[in-house]
Parts: C-alpha cells; sequence; structure tokens
C-alpha cells in the first residue's frame, strides 16, 4: 500500500466519534473565522463578477447559499462564490508547515455540500476535518519548492475540498483514492499575478472549491481518477514539486490533528508580513519610537516571504498593497495596526505611510530560513534617526497556535469584518455568532447565509 492509499484509508474510515473534544471546538472556532472573511468581501471587486458569473450560468434557485448576498444555488456555484470571497480581504486561516490557506478551500464546498446533502453540523465539522488533515498532509508533502511557483491553496486546495466533500458523500477507500486523482489532474495556480495586481487570488480559490467539489460529486456517480496523482511517474509532485517528502502524507494520522495547528491572522495582509509586523510594533513600543523616530528597517525574512512579497514594489491597489512589507510596516508604524480599515484608508493615500514603505528592505535570515515553515520567525533591525541600532525579535506572531485567539476575540474580530462589509447589524452577527458555537449541535445547516 502505498502512501495515497494510506491517506485515503483513513479518511474512509474516520468517524465524528474519532475527533477529540478539543478538535471539534477549534473546527467550529476555523468555521466562524472563515464566515467572516467571506461576509466582509460583500460588493467588494471582484466578487461581483463571480456572483454575475453564478447568475449567467448557475440554477436560480438551490438549496446552498451564496453567503455575500444570501441567494440560493446549486453546490457547485455556492462554493465558487464563497471560495472566492473568503480569501479577498486576507483575513483567512493559514497553516504554518503547508502553506496552505485551509478555511477559504474546505469550507465552502463543505458548507455548500452540506446545505445541498442536509447534513448536520457533526457532518459538516468531520467532512471539514478531514480536508484540514488530508490538505495540510499534501501540502507538506509538495514542500517548499512547490510553493515558489503554485499557489498551494489553488493547487492543494482543489485536493483538500474534494475530500471535505468526498466524506459527505460517504466515500469509501478505492473512492477517495479516485477523488484524488480527479482533483489533483485539475489542481492549478500560479504566483504570477502579484506582478500585474490581477484578481487571480480569488480565481484560485473559488476554483479549488468548486473543482473540489466536482471531483466529489462525479467520483461518487463512477468517474475513476488516477490511482497515484500524488506521488506517480507522471503526477503533482514529478511535475510541481522538486523536494517532495511522501512521508508526509500519512504523518501521524489520527493522533496529530493538523487541522489544531492552524494559524488565525490578526493583521489584514498576507500571512509572510505578520512575523515582521509583530516584531516591529513590539519593538517600537518597546522603546517608545513614532514612525519618524526611525531612518531604516531591515526584516530579516525566509526566502519564501521574499518570493512572494518580492514581486511588488510600489502598489497599485489595496489588495496588491497587502503584499507589500513596506507598506504593511508602514501601517503599523505610522497607525499602529494593519487593519482591514487601515488598508482601505491609507495603504495607498498616506504619504507617511508611503515614505515609511521607503524605509523598508527584506534580507534573507538563514535562522529564520531554516525554522521555515515550521515556523515563521520575526527579526527586525531598526535604525533611528539619531543613530541608534535596535531589535525587535518574536517567535509566533499573534494568531500562531502558542500566541493565539480566544472566543471572544475571535467574536471581536468577526464583528469588525461584518462591520467593514456594512451590510448586516449586530443581530446578525450575534445569530452566526451562536449558531458557530453551536455547530455540533445543529440538525441542519440553514442557518448559514
Amino acid at each position: 500500500m502505498n502512501n495515497t492509499h494510506a491517506l485515503a484509508e483513513f479518511l474512509a474510515g474516520l468517524r465524528y466519534e474519532d475527533l477529540p473534544a478539543a478538535v471539534v471546538e477549534y473546527t467550529e472556532e476555523l468555521f466562524l473565522d472563515w464566515l467572516g472573511s467571506a461576509l466582509a468581501s460583500q460588493n467588494r471587486h471582484p466578487i461581483p463578477l463571480f456572483q454575475r458569473y453564478t447568475r449567467r450560468m448557475g440554477p436560480a434557485s438551490g438549496k446552498s447559499r451564496v453567503l455575500v448576498d444570501g441567494s440560493s444555488t446549486s453546490a457547485y456555484f455556492a462554493a465558487l462564490v464563497n471560495g472566492a470571497s473568503s480569501h479577498l480581504v486576507e483575513q483567512d486561516d493559514l497553516h504554518n508547515s503547508s502553506v496552505l490557506h485551509p478555511a477559504t478551500v474546505v469550507f465552502p464546498a463543505a458548507l455548500a455540500a452540506a446545505q445541498e446533502l442536509g447534513k448536520s453540523g457533526r457532518e459538516l465539522i468531520l467532512a471539514s476535518v478531514a480536508g484540514y488533515e488530508a490538505g495540510i498532509r499534501i501540502g507538506e508533502f509538495l514542500g517548499r519548492s512547490h510553493y515558489r511557483i503554485f499557489h498551494t491553496t489553488a493547487t492543494v486546495g482543489t485536493l483538500a475540498a474534494a475530500v471535505a466533500v468526498g466524506k459527505l458523500l460517504g466515500l469509501d477507500s478505492r473512492q477517495f483514492v479516485n477523488c484524488l486523482g480527479s482533483a489533483g489532474t485539475q489542481a492549478a495556480g500560479l504566483w504570477e499575478f502579484l506582478r500585474d495586481a490581477a484578481d487571480s487570488k480569488q480565481l484560485h480559490t473559488a476554483k479549488a472549491a468548486a473543482d473540489g467539489l466536482l471531483a466529489a460529486y462525479l467520483t461518487a456517480d463512477g468517474l475513476s481518477g488516477a490511482q497515484n496523482i500524488l506521488e506517480g511517474e507522471q503526477g503533482m509532485a514529478a511535475g510541481m514539486s522538486s523536494d517532495a517528502d511522501p512521508s508526509r502524507l500519512v504523518d501521524g494520522l489520527g493522533t496529530r490533528w493538523a487541522l489544531c495547528e492552524t494559524s488565525y491572522k490578526f493583521h489584514a495582509s498576507c500571512r509572510h508580513t505578520h512575523p515582521a509586523a509583530d516584531a516591529l510594533l513590539g519593538l517600537m513600543q518597546r522603546e517608545g519610537l513614532a514612525h519618524g523616530d526611525i531612518a531604516k528597517v531591515t526584516t530579516r525574512v525566509h526566502q519564501g516571504a521574499i518570493d512572494v512579497l518580492g514581486r511588488v514594489l510600489v502598489p497599485q491597489t489595496v489588495h496588491q498593497a497587502k503584499f507589500s512589507m513596506g507598506t504593511v510596516l508602514g501601517l503599523i508604524a505610522v497607525h499602529g495596526k494593519a487593519g482591514l480599515v487601515e488598508f482601505e484608508e491609507f495603504s495607498l493615500k498616506d504619504s507617511n505611510v508611503a515614505a515609511f514603505r521607503e524605509k523598508v528592505a527584506m534580507q534573507l535570515d538563514a535562522e529564520v530560513d531554516g525554522a521555515y515553515p515550521q515556523r515563521w520567525l520575526g527579526r527586525v533591525d531598526v535604525l533611528t534617526t539619531d543613530g541608534r541600532q535596535l531589535h525587535g525579535a518574536i517567535d509566533e506572531p499573534k494568531g500562531d497556535p502558542g500566541n493565539g485567539l480566544s472566543r471572544a476575540e475571535l467574536e471581536d474580530k468577526f464583528r469588525r469584518l461584518l462591520a467593514f462589509a456594512g451590510q448586516r447589524g449586530s443581530a446578525e452577527a450575534d445569530r452566526l455568532v451562536q449558531a458557530s458555537w453551536r455547530l455540533h449541535q445543529l440538525s441542519n445547516l440553514d442557518d448559514f447565509h
């Protein structure tokens, strides 16, 4: 039995009763965090384009809900729009060592399918855990070389979504192999869009969620897929990686709950900026510095940060600003935070932020690079205007499991995300928070719209 088949056997055999209470609770928290990210994107480009496409191509009604407008459609098109919307404001979760954003691909597909199939909250939780556990391990398997060219959330995300929906459909181990094969052959998503401020990142997650769902439904109806799509001679690793490690596919199955290693996003920017942002903020608070007191900032980073953030010199859009290390640190230095409001109001228009951006440089650091992706270390060197050399460091950015968000903090984040969209009041926020905290008790998922 190869690793793909061993993974498929685990997925097929996984039961809700196998899940520790902490895993169930963490899944509910991740779900609320994802829901807020999806709802925050209402009416923001390019999400209306996905809604328009759905109205043109999809059924006018169905059992699955499009979150940003409450409309109903088929599971496929609900997954498509919800996948796009939940990755726009850069507040969705990240798993460090796989460099995968699991929520934005797993939950859109799983919720849409669960609503269409009339499944319970427990069944949604089980399916989501399966998607996280498989997706994280496949991301780790493909390694750092994959992420340099391919957006892992787009490629691996297709398989993670397929697994989640496959669990809802009750696939057996043989079917899971086929499902992975059909998902893997569709996997795509390239980083080149960053250079052009293109909208591709939303297309990545939309297609990953929808294509994963497609693979699972077709498998359930009898479509076969490649039997060794991950490790095969012409499989994903062969074409998309130079450092693949097959042992990662089965690492700690049933004992290591990788879902609980997932980090929340505190800042509304690319996760690669967060360690440096936290390190700089801590240093400025410790030393009592204002932004005008700083002459230069050198962020000591891992190669992945350079690969992703080094493409953006002067951001042209708010979304592109979230991938600019200098802009993020400028917001931190000038305004004390890099949240949704700060990006919207100041990232492109504030001359102080623009001036600070020019003071920031990234430098590859052996310690930081060696720890990545298992650990995302924050290291900054600051030269003050009066000639002092200062250093800031953080080993666990805010949102990491060791420095995580409490349920109260997650609720606060959720309410801020909804307030940012400006379409739902406090009563709606209360309803959705309470439904998320009771997810394991819900007999149906009609509350989520």
